[in-house]
């Protein structure tokens, strides 16, 4: 697909930059850390992961830390954000938006974490598609669920945040996918997460 959306623009600019200020810090990645120790208990050994839209790479931090040799990729399209996850070692990153995104190989699992949110609904079959090719076992997204899609008001700007239910959007049009397991994560939990639902797919 070719050509940027007014979402990519968005995320690629001044309000990505300030994203980038606000969601960092050791707070955040024990909270990541405790997130995905709990994604991964039933996916077994994970040699080689892909995250899309990995900001600053604090999501990948976490999974190091759980899965020390596995091969970590990020996708992000804020440069800024890219320069830092550039520093982080063994990580490879790429500049590019996701609906431009060509994945070279599938990866053991296949990452999102509060992306599909942001992505404008016409562009989220060209997503779900990325996310199949590129997750070789499993499937992880981590999102703002809705039973029926919703518009949101985020941050005073209209058009950025949709919720609605990813995972089960994956499963009726995926039928080599299977739920392995989901949660919720409430924002005042001991290691909070912004009342976010997971959801692990694994391809069967």
């Amino acid at each position: 697909m070719g050509g940027r959306t007014e979402q990519d623009d968005f995320w690629a600019g001044e309000f990505g930059d300030e994203y980038v200020e606000r969601n960092s810090g050791a707070d955040i990645l024990a909270a990541d850390i405790a997130l995905f120790s709990r994604i991964l208990r039933k996916a077994g050994r994970i040699d080689s992961v892909i995250e899309f839209g990995a900001n600053i790479g604090l999501n990948l931090r976490a999974i190091r830390q759980l899965c020390p040799t596995a091969r970590l990729s990020g996708v992000e399209i804020n440069e800024k954000a890219v320069r830092q996850l550039r520093t982080l070692n063994g990580v490879t990153a790429f500049h590019q938006s996701i609906l431009e995104f060509v994945p070279g190989e599938a990866h053991d699992l296949a990452l999102v974490k509060t992306v599909l949110i942001h992505i404008d609904p016409v562009h989220l079959p060209r997503v779900y598609d990325l996310l199949h090719a590129a997750g070789r076992r499993f499937i992880c997204l981590a999102e703002y669920y809705s039973p029926t899609p919703v518009e949101v008001n985020y941050r005073g700007h209209r058009n950025r945040l949709f919720k609605r239910d990813f995972a089960g959007d994956m499963l009726d049009h995926f039928p080599d996918l299977a739920l392995v397991d989901y949660g919720f994560v409430y924002h005042r939990g001991a290691f909070p997460q912004d009342d976010l639902n997971w959801f692990l797919l694994e391809r069967r």
